[in-house]
């Protein structure tokens, strides 16, 4: 079963590929997510990348955790279910 990894940190510099590339090397990438404003455009900072099972999942934490890429330490966790949040009210609704 996929096992999904969060990954901090990240330079605004580092590309899908870069990403992609560092975390072959523990294991079969199913897909990397990098995070990016949606008004801008630009890198927030973090992505997310879907490894092939949990064992790869843990060795890419092992490996890639506190590691430099593309000139920053990175961080790699297990990534958190997202949480739910209240709706916001649309610009011109009545509170």
């Amino acid at each position: 079963m996929d096992a999904k990894l969060y990954v901090g940190n990240l330079s605004y510099d580092t590309t899908e590929e870069s990403l992609r590339t560092a975390f072959a090397k523990a294991g079969t990438v199913i897909s990397v997510e990098m995070i990016k404003d949606r008004e801008t455009g630009r890198m927030k900072g973090f992505a997310f990348v879907t490894m092939k099972n949990q064992e790869e999942a843990e060795n890419a934490i092992k490996l890639l955790n506190e590691k430099m890429v593309d000139n920053r330490a990175i961080r790699v966790n297990i990534a958190r279910p997202r949480e739910e949040r209240p709706k916001r009210k649309s610009y011109g609704e009545r509170w």
